[in-house]
C-alpha cells in the first residue's frame, strides 16, 4: 500500500471551523456570522447572510425578489414591505395567490388559525379556505374582488390591455390612497418596485379579472345571465396580455450593471425571474442582435425541496450555470442555498441583515 501524506488543513489553506459561542453574541448579525463558521444548514444560513449582505451593500445591483408559497398568510409578507422600503429589493416576481392573500391584510382583514378539530368538509360551509394551518375566509376574497373590480372600471391601461405589472402598480396606487394598512403592493408602489404575476390565471386575482371582463362583455350585449350555456358565458376572454410582463422585465434587467435575486420558495416566479438570460441568448441568436446576455451574479435562495426529485424548485445554482443564467463562481458569482420552511429561517436573515447595515449608517 502506498504510504500517504497526511497534511494539516491550516498549511493547505483549508477555512477552520469555530464553536459557536453564545456568550459572544450579542445580535442576530453576530449571530449568522458564527454561524458561517459551524457547518450544515447553520453554515448555509450563515453564508446566505454574507451573500445578501454583499448583495445589498453593492450600489450597482439590482434585486429581484421571487415568491411561491403562501407566505402572504403565514405574514411574512411585512418582510417583503420593509425590504421594498429599505430599498434592497427593487423587483418582486411572485404567484397570484400570495398577492391575493397578501391584498386581505391590505384593507384591514384578518387570518385566522385552522383549529385541527373541524374538518374540511365543516370548512367549506362556513366559507374558510384552510391553506395547511391557517385559514383565509371566503368573505376576505370577494372584498379582494370588490376591490379589484374598482380599480379595473376606474382604470384604463395603455392600449386597453392589461399585464400583471400594471394591475399590480394599479392596485397599489388604490392601496396607497385607501392607506388601511401596509402591503405589498402598496409599498411596491410608493417605491416604484414593479410586481409581476407570470401565472397570473392561477390565482384569485386573476378569476376576478376573468369574471369582471366577461360580465362587461355581457352587460355590453345586453345579454340576459339566466339561462346561459356554458359556451356563452366562458367565451370573451380579459384583455390581459402576459408578454407585455415579459418584455417590461425584461428591458428592466438589460439595464442593471449588476443583478441578484433572493427566491423564497421555488415554483413559476423563480424559473420565470431567471429564464431571463437564455431570453437574451435565444434573441440574439435567431434576431441577429448583439445584446450583451445578463447574468445573476448573487443569488440567494431558500427552499425545503431537495435537488434529487428533478423538480425546477430544488434545482441548485449551479445547474442553471448550464443554461447561461447565473454568473460562475469563478467570474465571481456568489451562491447560496438554504434547504428549509422560510417561516423559520427568513425572519432571522432579514433581522440580522437590516441589523448590520444599520451599523454602517
Amino acid at each position: 500500500m502506498k504510504h500517504r501524506s497526511l497534511h494539516d488543513g491550516r498549511h493547505d489553506g483549508l477555512v477552520p471551523l469555530e464553536s459557536l459561542d453564545l456568550a459572544r453574541v450579542s445580535s442576530f448579525a453576530g449571530l449568522l456570522r458564527a454561524m458561517e463558521k459551524t457547518a450544515f444548514s447553520g453554515r448555509q444560513l450563515g453564508k446566505a447572510f454574507d451573500i445578501l449582505a454583499q448583495m445589498a451593500r453593492d450600489d450597482s445591483c439590482r434585486v429581484v425578489l421571487t415568491l411561491s408559497g403562501a407566505m402572504t398568510v403565514a405574514k411574512q409578507g411585512k418582510l417583503v414591505c420593509d425590504l421594498i422600503e429599505r430599498r434592497i429589493v427593487h423587483a418582486v416576481v411572485a404567484t397570484g395567490a400570495l398577492m391575493a392573500h397578501g391584498l386581505t391584510e391590505s384593507i384591514g382583514l384578518t387570518h385566522y388559525q385552522h383549529d385541527e378539530s373541524v374538518d374540511d368538509e365543516a370548512l367549506f360551509e362556513k366559507g374558510y379556505n384552510r391553506i395547511y394551518d391557517t385559514l383565509e375566509m371566503e368573505a376576505n376574497l370577494n372584498d379582494v374582488e370588490r376591490m379589484v373590480r374598482s380599480v379595473l372600471t376606474e382604470n384604463q391601461p395603455e392600449g386597453g390591455v392589461w399585464s400583471s405589472a400594471r394591475l399590480c402598480r394599479a392596485l397599489g396606487k388604490k392601496l396607497s390612497e385607501l392607506a388601511q394598512g401596509p402591503g405589498i403592493l402598496r409599498s411596491a408602489f410608493e417605491h416604484d418596485v414593479p410586481v409581476f404575476i407570470p401565472a397570473f390565471t392561477d390565482s384569485e386575482m386573476g378569476l376576478d379579472v376573468s369574471t369582471w371582463a366577461m360580465a362587461e362583455a355581457l352587460k355590453r350585449q345586453g345579454k340576459a345571465v339566466e339561462g346561459l350555456a356554458t359556451d356563452e358565458v366562458f367565451d370573451t376572454p380579459a384583455p390581459f396580455n402576459p408578454f407585455l410582463d415579459l418584455q417590461q422585465y425584461a428591458r428592466w434587467i438589460g439595464q442593471a450593471p449588476r443583478l441578484g435575486i433572493l427566491t423564497i420558495g421555488g415554483g413559476v416566479p423563480r424559473n420565470w425571474a431567471q429564464q431571463v438570460g437564455p431570453y437574451y441568448d435565444i434573441t440574439n441568436a435567431r434576431l441577429g442582435t448583439k445584446l450583451p446576455g445578463p447574468r445573476f451574479q448573487y443569488g440567494v435562495r431558500i427552499c425545503p425541496e431537495p435537488v434529487h426529485w428533478g423538480g425546477l424548485s430544488g434545482c441548485t445554482y449551479s445547474e442553471g450555470i448550464s443554461w447561461g443564467k447565473f454568473v460562475p463562481p469563478a467570474e465571481g458569482g456568489r451562491f447560496a442555498e438554504v434547504y428549509a420552511d422560510a417561516t423559520a429561517v427568513w425572519p432571522l436573515l432579514v433581522k440580522a441583515l437590516f441589523e448590520e447595515l444599520d451599523s454602517d449608517l
